[in-house]
């Protein structure tokens, strides 16, 4: 019996680009079992961010399914959407997106700000997360101040801020150096195994993948055999 927290079912997608379509998915078959890491490799342009976005619900297929705990993404409206978004799904992503004009405490506490959640409670769970990812002594500073690790782990703690289901991590380690690469992975690696956090990564990196439970290979929009 399957424990699936996610599924894709003939996910395509395609774009016009200098008058040309581009067929960025080519019906993606995939299934995420809760708790599980799973690493999405392959070249660069074969489709793995772009799957990744959609099973996020950032993005909408040209056609198929996102099956999110049993609700179909692709269906929803854009305001249900978000919804789900904000209340299930963390995303990290490898030029971290911060904003630069908040704190580390800040930008932790913004996905509960959208979530509508009390301004004691946010404050004090904001410092709790950046606490659990290292940087209880940084909650004052601006991402400016913050070295390329500091701010993927401010991002991981915002990743977290409201109990996400499921984690979408794009080329988490892409702009760090090897020895924080792997000080980030060791962190995203506790939180599957420790927390049971469903993670599903985007990854060049084979040492990264080599994390990862299960590896899924993508090549021109397609899951290789």
């Amino acid at each position: 019996m399957t424990n699936s927290i996610l599924q894709t079912e003939n996910l395509t997608k395609s774009y016009p680009l200098n008058g040309v379509e581009v067929q960025a998915l080519r019906g993606v078959n995939v299934s995420i079992e809760s708790g599980e890491f799973v690493a999405i490799v392959g070249p660069s342009g074969c489709g793995k961010s772009t799957l990744l976005s959609i099973a996020g619900g950032l993005m909408r297929p040209s056609s198929g399914q996102v099956l999110l705990n049993g609700q179909n993404l692709a269906q929803l409206p854009e305001q249900e959407s978000a919804r789900l978004r904000r209340e299930h799904i963390g995303f990290i992503f490898q030029s971290f997106n911060l904003m630069v004009d908040l704190t580390a405490a800040e930008n932790v506490e913004f996905p509960m700000v959208l979530a509508n959640m009390p301004e004691s409670e946010r404050h004090s769970w904001a410092l709790e997360l950046l606490k659990r990812v290292g940087l209880a002594d940084k909650a004052d500073h601006l991402p400016d101040e913050l070295s390329g690790g500091q701010k993927q782990r401010v991002a991981i703690a915002r990743a977290l801020a409201n109990h996400p289901n499921i984690i979408f991590a794009d080329e988490p380690t892409g702009n760090l150096d090897s020895l924080t690469a792997t000080e980030i992975m060791d962190l995203l690696s506790g939180l599957n195994h420790n927390d049971s956090v469903t993670l599903v990564m985007v990854t060049h990196a084979p040492d990264d993948a080599a994390r990862a439970h299960r590896r899924i290979s993508m090549r021109d929009g397609q899951i290789e055999k």
